[in-house]
């Protein structure tokens, strides 16, 4: 038999695993609602942000309903919907774009033409069309995120940004897109490419650099904001003790 590749298991993964040999073996029945979040985190001794990564994860596999103000139920899963999501983080995912982006910012702020200045402008007034049309504004966002890469002048960041931007499309990131992208958490985000636009246009590096680390910053925490599940408590079901691998901060 030939020897096969061995990845690396993801946080989330290994917490939707758990959660779901639970949900097989009747810890968690049909119906039943699963603890809040937070407690979840604390139980498996990981984030918030892992959990909430895991349990989009299982609401994508049609084993988990999220019912906004209630909670997070056990539901029966189609036999076609069943199936194991194996993607990018999403939280990580942000979280590896502001190591680069507010780099790639500071560096805009250097080097940028009026042109490209002018570009960028451009971006956002796209971004702005698509959020008065009742659409997410992501060609528009796609595109100014590049455009600050290009400025770097090298391919490989160009492509690095682009792969990462593009991950928006992977299930679990439409998933969560889908419960905590709204018209105000777009509005919120033009406003912040246009700090990022003012300070480029200033050529203020630090501000630049800042200004995106804000940005990105803020996009992690729109999509970590309050989970319907935590909303109430109640008595909570404790898991069987097995804390997840990993970092814990994942």
């Amino acid at each position: 038999m030939p020897l096969q590749t061995i990845a690396p298991r993801r946080l989330y993964r290994q917490i939707a695993d758990q959660l779901r040999t639970l949900i097989e073996r009747g810890e968690f029945p049909l119906g039943s609602r699963l603890p809040p979040e937070r407690d979840l985190a604390a139980q498996l001794g990981v984030s918030r942000p892992s959990v909430r990564e895991a349990l989009i994860a299982l609401e994508v596999e049609g084993r988990v309903e999220v019912r906004m103000g209630s909670g997070i139920y056990v539901r029966q899963a189609e036999p076609d919907q069943t199936r194991r999501v194996l993607a990018e983080a999403p939280l990580e995912t942000i979280r590896a774009r502001a190591l680069i982006e507010s780099e790639l910012a500071a560096n805009a702020a250097r080097t940028m033409k009026k042109p490209q200045i002018a570009g960028l402008r451009e971006a956002i007034a796209l971004m702005e069309s698509e959020a008065a049309g009742g659409r997410t504004a992501m060609h528009g966002d796609r595109l100014f995120h590049v455009r600050i890469a290009e400025a770097s002048d090298n391919s490989v960041l160009v492509r690095i940004v682009s792969e990462l931007y593009d991950e928006r499309h992977n299930p679990l990131f439409e998933q969560l897109g889908s419960h905590f992208e709204t018209a105000r958490s777009w509005a919120d985000a033009i406003a912040e490419h246009r700090a990022i636009v003012d300070a480029i246009a200033a050529r203020s590096v630090q501000t630049a650099r800042e200004a995106m680390a804000h940005h990105l910053a803020h996009s992690h925490d729109r999509f970590t904001a309050a989970w319907p599940a935590d909303a109430d408590a109640g008595a909570v079901k404790r898991i069987p003790r097995k804390t997840a691998q990993g970092n814990p901060h994942a």
